[in-house]
């Protein structure tokens, strides 16, 4: 479904990324861990199209998608949630959903400035499209809320909300775990779970490697900007490569 070949990024002449290939099967949950400084944000920051590569392809069922902005790939069915809590101030938690779930509609300016039939009806679905998904992420009962007042596991929440209105067929995922409880962090796991099981291809970066291993079908490694390992959970456990790289000698990781 997605494919890197080749990816490479230097920020002046320090290479961030070099020679990454890296590939996203439909249906399955990759998970990509790495130190700090491995080059895990810069990764996701070129499949999402917040950066440009220096060398190599980025592709999206067959389709060179590089050259292309976020708002392009998203339209194309990749979707977003970003490391930061990204949500619109003065809005509630549900018109945060309704901004992500309008890239449905159908109906254009005019429309909507008169108030069709059909754009009230369009409405109402979108409405209700984005309360199920609330209701799935555990939101529910905060619908009217404004979305900066939720504390931080319910704002990712809620970020996952809206990058679902969009109906993706991938979905990137940009350290979701970060600043979390571990309350928090086991509410998140089971919806990434939830999503897992219905068939959504997820792409997952994350510095906590305990989490991706109890998440990931496969998983890649990076290690001062290249590869240095992929594989299953169980065997990214037990690789001298992934060890050295986080704890500098080999042993049990």
């Amino acid at each position: 479904m997605l494919r890197v070949e080749g990816l490479s990024r230097r920020f002046g002449g320090v290479y961030a990324l070099r020679d990454v290939n890296v590939s996203v099967e439909p249906g399955e949950l990759l998970g990509v861990i790495g130190p700090n400084g491995a080059g895990k944000s810069t990764l996701f920051n070129l499949i999402s199209g917040n950066l440009r590569p220096h060398a190599g392809r980025i592709s999206w069922r067959g389709t060179a998608i590089e050259h292309l902005r976020s708002h392009e790939r998203a339209q194309r069915g990749i979707a977003i949630v970003h490391q930061g809590a990204r949500i619109f101030r003065g809005m509630s938690v549900l018109e945060n959903v309704m901004v992500g779930a309008h890239r449905r509609a159908k109906h254009g300016f005019f429309s909507a400035a008169v108030r069709s039939r059909r754009c009230r009806r369009e409405e109402a679905e979108l409405t209700a499209l984005a309360r199920g998904l609330l209701e799935e992420v555990g939101l529910a009962g905060v619908a009217d809320r404004e979305a900066e007042t939720l504390p931080l596991g319910q704002q990712r929440s809620l970020e996952l909300a809206r990058a679902l209105a969009l109906d993706p067929a991938l979905l990137l995922l940009d350290e979701p775990a970060s600043g979390l409880r571990e309350s928090e962090r086991e509410h998140l796991a089971t919806l990434i779970r939830a999503l897992r099981a219905r068939g959504l291809t997820l792409l997952l970066v994350e510095h906590d490697v305990r989490l991706v291993t109890s998440l990931a079908d496969r998983i890649t490694v990076l290690d001062l900007g290249q590869v240095i390992a992929e594989g299953t959970p169980a065997a990214i456990r037990e690789d001298p490569a992934v060890v050295t790289a986080y704890f500098g000698s080999a042993g049990s990781a």
